[in-house]
């Protein structure tokens, strides 16, 4: 709803100020250009996702995505606790962890929504601590393989699509060290508000 409201008020804006200035073609050229040079980013983008989409399942197909996965489960333990008590759940977060380290969002998302899923339950309504730091891994991850970043550049012309690697790493790792940081200093507050909220429900 919200991007719909954004993206009326600056197609209502565009026109306005093409009116005003006396240029409205130009704003319908650029709008027929954009349209075209749409249609071509998803083109080269679907052949970048599926590549990487083929390399992902041929990792599948070999045990190496499983590998990986196993490689995340003692961290996962030392973060997420209760949720790595459930098999399918830990099986979910660990792919996805994987998926996103490949820089394979669309492959990350329906794993990291059925954690989300299984983790909610018997929440009650209100994310858990684990549940929200699931969001901060997945937001924040680290990806050693930037697909998506890459081939969107490909397709705008640059000659070395990878060559933000470093800085990408980089920015990677510092987003998921000021996410956990984040998040653990944020629990931290809210437990005893929590326990406080608790109380007062017992009392009610």
């Amino acid at each position: 709803m919200a991007m719909s409201i954004i993206w009326t008020g600056m197609v209502v804006l565009s026109v306005t100020f093409g009116i005003l200035a006396g240029r409205l073609d130009a704003v319908a050229s650029a709008a027929l250009e954009g349209a075209g040079s749409a249609v071509t980013l998803c083109l080269s983008m679907a052949g970048v996702m599926c590549l990487w989409t083929g390399v992902m399942e041929v990792m599948s197909q070999c045990g190496l995505s499983q590998k990986l996965a196993r490689a995340f489960r003692p961290l996962l333990h030392r973060l997420l606790p209760r949720a790595s008590r459930d098999p399918e759940t830990l099986a979910a977060i660990s792919g996805n962890l994987s998926a996103n380290l490949l820089g394979l969002g669309n492959a990350a998302t329906p794993l990291g929504i059925r954690a989300a899923e299984r983790m909610a339950r018997g929440c009650g309504g209100t994310a858990s601590d684990e549940l929200c730091l699931l969001v901060v891994l997945n937001t924040a991850s680290i990806q050693l393989i930037p697909a998506t970043v890459a081939g969107v550049r490909a397709a705008s012309g640059a000659k070395a699509a990878f060559d933000l690697l470093p800085a990408v790493w980089l920015a990677s790792i510092l987003s998921v060290s000021a996410g956990l940081a984040m998040a653990g200093l944020l629990s931290r507050f809210h437990l005893p508000w929590k326990a406080l909220r608790e109380k007062q429900e017992r009392v009610v």
